[in-house]
Parts: C-alpha cells; sequence; structure tokens
C-alpha cells in the first residue's frame, strides 16, 4: 500500500521561512518523480513544484519561484519543500504527489496523493 505522509505545516508569520516533508512508503521511490500542490480555501488545487526522479530537473509554478525549493532523499524515500519569505497568499493545505514525470504531475497526472499539511501565514 503506498503512503505520502506529509509533515511539518504549521502557523507561521509573514516572511517566516517553512520547510514541509513528504516521507513515502510502498513504492519504490526513487521510480517517481514527486511533486507538491496547495489548495487555499474556495480554491481549486493548483501545482507548486515538482522534482525528477534523480532530483536533476525541478519545475515551479511562477507564484513560487525564487521562494521555494524542492530537494528529495531518495535513501530517505522523502522529498521536501523549502518555504522562503512566505505571504499570506500562500496560506493552504499542501499536498504531496507522486507520478511518472515533472510535467505528468505538473499536469494532473499524478498517480499518489498524501493527505495533506496545513500551512497558515498571518500576516
Amino acid at each position: 500500500q503506498v503512503q505520502l505522509v506529509e509533515s511539518g505545516g504549521r502557523l507561521v508569520q509573514a516572511g517566516d521561512s517553512l520547510r514541509l516533508s513528504c516521507a513515502a512508503s510502498g513504492l519504490t521511490f526513487s521510480n517517481y518523480a514527486m511533486g507538491w500542490f496547495r489548495q487555499a480555501p474556495g480554491s481549486d488545487r493548483e501545482f507548486v513544484t515538482a522534482i525528477s526522479w534523480n532530483g536533476l530537473s525541478t519545475n515551479f509554478a511562477d507564484s513560487v519561484k525564487g521562494r521555494f525549493t524542492i530537494s528529495r532523499d531518495n535513501a530517505k524515500n522523502t522529498v521536501y519543500l523549502q518555504m522562503n519569505s512566505l505571504t499570506p497568499e500562500d496560506t493552504a493545505v499542501y499536498y504531496c504527489a507522486a507520478g511518472g514525470s515533472i510535467y505528468s504531475i505538473r499536469y494532473g497526472n499524478s498517480d499518489y496523493w498524501g493527505q495533506g499539511t496545513q500551512v497558515t501565514v498571518s500576516s
């Protein structure tokens, strides 16, 4: 059974940094590209970033470029989302996803999803 478990979400202030983690089990982690999405109240789920299976390629939504980074540790079956210069507009539930490629993740064809972790940024 595949599980993606996000952690690290919490209440922070504008300008703060936060790192989210997503621990994967039940799949061959290094075979999958990994990504992060978010969903704010009343909004659709939106793509944030993705990383290739080997960590050499990444892709970001324009709204987070230059502020967020994604990385992975295949030995630990974990993907990370480092978020800097947070703003209230970053408030959302953040979801981890696994898929065949960065582009399959970005364009809505993820194979697996986590349950999400709440990030709240106060002004």
